[in-house]
């Protein structure tokens, strides 16, 4: 094989390491990643909410208190605890399994908007303030 033809497919393979390059930079800057849920811009109504209906338990800087964790904390990330996991447990309320609180009784009171601006909110807070180990 001549030189000439050894350099023309060394030049192909580069050009073709360069084409994956790029296409790999592509797809994985515009790739989904796990974020927080989206939120409504107004959440000052669910820290209203949540300052009458949850702060008792979960503390009114969302950090806890003896009666209930803290929703800072690591395990209600979006990806382990969703909205919709948030939404069952003001609804129907939550057996005890992370925590020695024992269980959650359901909140009586809320109405879907209602429950929306509350968990609003806490992705809100969980975003401004991060999580906790």
């Amino acid at each position: 094989m001549s030189r000439g033809v050894q350099t023309g497919r060394l030049w192909f393979f580069y050009g073709l390491a360069l084409i994956a390059s790029v296409l790999a930079v592509v797809v994985w800057s515009t790739r989904e990643t796990p974020t927080l849920e989206s939120a409504p811009a107004d959440t000052g109504r669910g820290a209203e909410l949540y300052s009458s209906m949850c702060a008792s338990c979960h503390g009114g800087d969302l950090r806890g208190t003896d009666l209930g964790p803290s929703h800072l904390s690591i395990l209600y990330e979006p990806n382990h605890h969703t909205d919709d996991s948030f939404r069952s447990a003001i609804t129907n309320g939550a057996r005890q399994h992370h925590w020695s609180f024992g269980d959650m009784v359901p909140v009586v009171g809320l109405d879907d908007d209602d429950i929306d601006a509350i968990i609003a909110y806490v992705r809100q807070q969980q975003q401004i303030q991060g999580f906790e180990g």
